[in-house]
């Protein structure tokens, strides 16, 4: 059961491997084979991240290998250039890097990812530590959940909190991560916050809010 939202630290992959300064060309290359990862944290002697390599920082090597770029060349692709001729992690890495707080919640981490395009990011403490990676596949993971467990954070969370004294029991139900709402609130102005908070629940793919207000009294007979 989670009753809060996840944080990274939730799905993250504790066991990291990762690179010094002075790792070589043809190591990093085959770590990444090892390991199949496709880009690996750099770390300083504390184990701070300062940067990351990846299969785009290794590839211009290859890019110019067959010969001298001409001047047109040169200008136009001078980052990577300089990346084809470097030898060492230090040289190659990306820096600074892109990482990602341990609390971090995973839709900051999505949106992180989604915004640069990156697939992982390394998964750092407060002093830059390195705790671990988190990657897009397991930020997927949290729609993994069972509906019911959904559900019932739903009516406890959002229902009991939101509407302590509704008209009427309202009826929350969960199928393949899509929240359904049913039955009367006392103000309907709260349909849109219900609407929010149901949306920010883990695993939760959709929300049908279909809450209404109190039913309407009967007009007075006339006398």
């Amino acid at each position: 059961m989670h009753s809060t939202p996840h944080i990274v630290s939730d799905v993250m992959t504790r066991t990291v491997v990762a690179l010094g300064r002075g790792a070589g060309f043809k190591d990093i290359v085959k770590t990444m084979q090892q390991w199949k990862v496709s880009a690996l944290p750099v770390l300083d002697d504390e184990r701070r991240v300062i940067g990351v390599v990846s299969e785009a920082d290794l590839l211009p090597k290859e890019a110019f290998h067959d010969g001298d770029p001409d001047r047109y060349s040169e200008l136009r692709r001078l980052s990577d250039l300089v990346k084809a001729g470097a030898v060492t992690a230090a040289e190659l890495m990306t820096a600074p890097a892109l990482t990602v707080h341990a609390d971090a919640t995973l839709a900051r981490a999505a949106r992180t990812m989604a915004q640069t395009r990156t697939k992982r990011l390394p998964v750092v403490d407060d002093q830059g530590l390195l705790k671990g990676i988190v990657s897009r596949s397991d930020l997927l993971k949290v729609f993994l959940r069972d509906d019911e467990d959904i559900a019932d954070e739903i009516r406890r969370e959002v229902v009991a909190r939101l509407f302590p004294e509704s008209v009427a029991p309202i009826r929350v139900e969960v199928r393949d991560g899509v929240a359904t709402l049913t039955g009367r609130i006392p103000d309907t102005t709260l349909v849109p916050v219900a609407t929010r908070l149901v949306r920010a629940v883990e695993g939760v793919v959709e929300v049908d809010c279909a809450l209404l207000g109190p039913p309407r009294r009967p007009d007075p007979e006339p006398l």
